[in-house]
């Protein structure tokens, strides 16, 4: 037994396909259309796959208490700046537990160095 081929004839009435268009994708003997050219990979940070809910419960950083701290009194300033990184790095990452355990560490830290380097300033000032 022998199978012909046939091609289902398009509507006469239809008007004929421009040459410069896509083929119908269900005609197998139609040429392929050109692909448009891939646009380059762009990196995704991970602050830009964290939804507004989440951006909520970021721990607070202390930046500003943690540059003080270190102007006055560098030896806890900078555990203070160690634990204001970590804190920074675990809000990006949304690891919330441990953004809130540093964000504290953080805190108690820059309190502490500048309470001491104010007691020192005050010694100085005081008794010199």
């Amino acid at each position: 037994m022998v199978v012909k081929k046939t091609a289902a004839r398009a509507n006469p009435a239809a008007p004929p396909a421009d040459p410069g268009s896509p083929a119908d994708p269900a005609d197998p003997e139609a040429p392929e259309a050109p692909e448009a050219p891939e646009a380059p990979a762009q990196e995704v940070k991970p602050e830009d796959l964290q939804t507004a809910e989440e951006r909520e419960f970021y721990a607070p950083n202390y930046l500003t208490l943690t540059v003080l701290s270190v102007i006055l009194f560098f030896p806890l300033g900078i555990p203070a700046a160690f634990f204001c990184y970590k804190t920074w790095k675990a809000n990006q990452e949304s690891r919330w537990e441990d953004a809130y355990v540093n964000s504290g560490r953080t805190c108690w830290l820059n309190v502490f160095a500048i309470l001491c380097g104010l007691g020192i300033i005050y010694y100085y000032v005081l008794f010199m």
